[in-house]
């Protein structure tokens, strides 16, 4: 099964709490064509990205996949090639057992960079990334058996 759902408005209210947002204001990621492979996640506030500055953008989505797959988080072509934006960590690997974890429940953050020379005016709702499901392999004989307890990073 493979899904996207918002946090809970507990969780939305810890991880809003500098942020003029309301909970209604989170759009769940959509395709937009037949063919597209991915799944457009909305920025939900108004943002400014002055040149060489990072922002920390939480999306208010969790998602629930298959165990042997995750969730690949890409930048927009068109915010990089037109305004230089980047993901900090360029590609975001949401890992399936991330979901429902119990430091945030699997809310997805977006870190982006402004790399380029202009400011960057991102609107609520504007397209800022997209998600692709992906399968993956292990190794013959793999044996990890450890369980994930924490959210963003925990794996270390």
């Amino acid at each position: 099964m493979r899904k996207f759902e918002k946090i809970s408005e507990k969780q939305f209210r810890d991880d809003f709490v500098n942020f003029n947002v309301e909970y209604n204001d989170i759009k769940l990621p959509v395709r937009k064509t037949k063919n597209s492979a991915g799944y457009d996640f909305y920025i939900p506030f108004d943002a400014i990205i002055n040149p060489n500055e990072t922002i920390l953008i939480p999306t208010g989505i969790k998602v629930i996949m298959n165990e042997n797959e995750f969730l690949g988080i890409y930048v927009r072509s068109g915010l990089g090639t037109k305004y230089n934006l980047r993901m900090c960590n360029q590609v975001g690997i949401i890992d399936a057992d991330y979901y429902n974890n119990i430091e945030n429940e699997g809310h997805i953050f977006i870190k982006m960079q402004n790399e380029g020379n202009e400011t960057v005016y991102l609107k609520k709702s504007d397209r800022i990334a997209q998600g692709i499901f992906q399968k993956y392999y292990i190794t013959d004989f793999d044996q990890v058996d450890e369980i994930r307890e924490g959210g963003l990073g925990s794996t270390n």
